[in-house]
């Protein structure tokens, strides 16, 4: 078994102290153990300063944002909104249906709901493959192609300059130059994170095409909707986390935190708010409990977590 970098290793440790304070600030045993882990060394220290600089971008995730019930905000008005979202929920478990068969149709290689798949590649490189994500395999003589129907997906890419190897989704592609990446497509917005090496990163428009190169760390997101584009730097070891059983957001909206997040939870997950959706969230949350995981990201905004039945989640105004 290949060794966890020391690096990596604390960052873990830091988020998993992180995520018990993001969901028991009030305990004193979580602070506790947080003050007892960071005495431990200087190393300890600078992992939390990269954690606390990830929460720290919205200045709300670490908090408990515990808002007092609004006048006018009565039981009608909310089972109003639940209601609808269920029923919104029943419809889209049929309108999914459909696409969702097709995809899996089309592809080579699929997960269900929080499988993790590690794939070797007919060329030598292995692909992680998130959950509830479907890929179709494009291998030719001149060009390694593969698709990514939907979902999420961590490609290690064996050297061999004579063949590029290509990530296609929809209009976007990601050209990898030996490298290691992070793709992923999440309510329309398609992102490409660099673990190692370069990637160049390709998106084709009506009357119009960019491009740009990736390098160690460096983040992009196409947001398919409006084109607009979002960049960032993170560390390494944040990267494709959710193998790990996390998920490292920065700046990312709501709609594609929750997206993300339902792919680890059984049935679907709906919001009875649309404009929560656009809201930007940053933080690292625990998939080993996904409900929890999305109470973190509606939190922030007053927005709560409901089970209906064993088929539909809904995130909703208080």
């Amino acid at each position: 078994m290949t060794e966890v970098p020391e690096d990596r290793r604390l960052f873990r440790e830091a988020a998993d102290l992180a995520i018990r304070l993001q969901n028991d600030p009030s305990n004193p045993v979580s602070v506790e153990m947080l003050r007892a882990w960071l005495a431990r060394s200087a190393q300890h220290q600078a992992a939390w300063a990269r954690i606390s600089a990830i929460h720290g971008m919205t200045g709300q995730v670490l908090k408990e944002n515990r808002r007092a019930a609004r006048a006018g905000h009565g039981p009608s008005r909310r089972s109003l909104v639940i209601g609808g979202a269920i029923g919104l929920g029943a419809a889209a478990a049929g309108s999914l249906a459909l696409p969702r068969a097709l995809r899996r149709l089309q592809a080579d290689y699929t997960t269900s709901t929080a499988e993790l798949r590690p794939v070797v590649l007919t060329d030598g490189s292995v692909m992680t493959l998130g959950p509830d994500s479907a890929v179709a395999i494009r291998y030719g003589g001149e060009r390694r192609a593969v698709e990514l129907l939907s979902g999420m997906a961590y490609f290690e890419v064996a050297p061999e300059p004579a063949r590029p190897f290509v990530v296609h989704v929809d209009r976007f592609s990601a050209t990898a130059l030996g490298t290691a990446f992070d793709v992923s497509n999440d309510a329309g917005f398609i992102s490409v994170s660099v673990s190692h090496g370069v990637v160049e990163a390709s998106t084709a428009g009506p009357g119009q095409r960019s491009a740009e190169r990736l390098n160690i760390g460096q983040w992009i997101t196409l947001d398919s909707s409006s084109h607009a584009i979002s960049r960032g730097l993170r560390e390494p070891s944040q990267i494709a986390a959710w193998r790990d059983g996390m998920i490292v957001a920065d700046r990312e909206t709501v709609s594609a935190m929750v997206a993300k997040i339902a792919r680890w939870q059984g049935g679907h997950v709906v919001m009875a708010d649309p404009s929560l959706g656009s809201r930007q969230v940053s933080g690292v949350f625990d998939l080993s409990d996904p409900i929890r995981a999305l109470e973190a990201v509606a939190r922030p905004f007053g927005a709560k977590v409901r089970r209906i039945g064993p088929l539909v989640t809904v995130l909703s105004p208080v």
